[in-house]
């Protein structure tokens, strides 16, 4: 019995390949049509079987797919069912072996997915812990790599991932970072292209921070900290720190539905293209959570902020 794309992937799988596709002959003009394989000196070159875009395109459709891991989703339903659209798959040890080299690919291609500054934006941060901290101590794929963090749920051993969305749910930035890393560090990489108001949490509460991100043109609106003054905050402010949940729940979604933080990682090289076709995948989504202005009677909302 086989499985068609579309019986299997939340996600159009042929358009995400069309588009995907489309990108790699682009970026790959100067080179020939099936490039070769990165090698060390003195090792045969050696051409795949399958292109760069058929390797982005199998990757993006996983976190689509529901499958919780990618051994079972390229056993069960690639190989017996998608080699209709994909004639030269080969088996799933190559194909964990050709993973890396659509890294760069899929970071390049995932900023031009990224979604447009309306003036509103909201930044967060979740832990992407990559083994259990029972384990951490004999951990030895992200040695020098990761780091320990604590939130609200306790601790955990990995990364960090930053992230800056739109009230669309649109994806604006991104940043990985050892989960030990202060929520405010990145931030000024991150907005540096944003304009209008930056909503957080308390983690981002920082004098200097709000400074130097208001000479360019963007406020930093924080919820503030039990043990400091009361000030004066606008309404609008209070109205739209309440709907942080938003991103909270992109994070959620990430999490649970893309498949984005699992503990099986074998290479650094292949935890970050699955980091990176979770979130092209998200992208996907064709219903975003987001903030339903319009339809609440505030259509200037996004000019009254300003």
């Amino acid at each position: 019995m086989t499985t068609t794309l579309s019986e299997v992937s939340r996600l159009n799988v042929s358009q995400i390949f069309w588009e995907v596709d489309d990108f790699c002959r682009a970026f790959e003009q100067p080179w020939t049509a099936h490039p070769q394989l990165p090698s060390d000196t003195g090792e045969r070159l050696c051409q795949s079987r399958l292109s760069r875009s058929e390797v982005m395109t199998i990757v993006i459709a996983f976190h689509g797919s529901g499958y919780r891991t990618f051994k079972e989703f390229y056993t069960l339903c690639v190989l017996p069912g998608w080699r209709h659209a994909f004639p030269n798959l080969v088996s799933y040890t190559r194909f964990v072996e050709l993973m890396p080299w659509c890294l760069m690919l899929l970071c390049c291609y995932l900023y031009t997915r990224t979604g447009e500054m309306t003036g509103l934006a909201f930044i967060d941060s979740t832990p992407i812990e990559v083994c259990h901290p029972c384990r951490a101590k004999s951990h030895q794929v992200f040695k020098d790599l990761v780091g320990w963090g604590k939130n609200s749920m306790g601790w955990h051993f990995g990364f960090k991932l930053h992230l800056v969305i739109n009230e669309r749910g649109e994806l604006l930035a991104f940043k990985l970072t050892p989960a030990n890393t202060d929520d405010r560090k990145p931030v000024p990489d991150l907005t540096q292209d944003l304009m209008g108001k930056l909503f957080g949490d308390r983690g981002y509460v920082s004098q200097a921070l709000f400074k130097q991100l208001y000479e360019r043109g963007l406020e930093l609106v924080t919820n503030y900290k039990q043990k400091m003054n009361n000030k004066l905050v606008k309404l609008i402010d209070k109205v739209m720190l309440r709907k942080r949940a938003l991103i909270e729940t992109v994070n959620d979604q990430l999490k649970n539905i893309c498949q984005i933080e699992h503990s099986r990682h074998r290479s650094p090289f292949n935890f970050l293209v699955n980091v990176l076709a979770a979130l092209v995948a998200y992208t996907y989504h064709e219903k975003k959570l987001s903030l339903d202005l319009e339809v609440k009677g505030l259509p200037a909302l996004p000019e009254a902020i300003f």
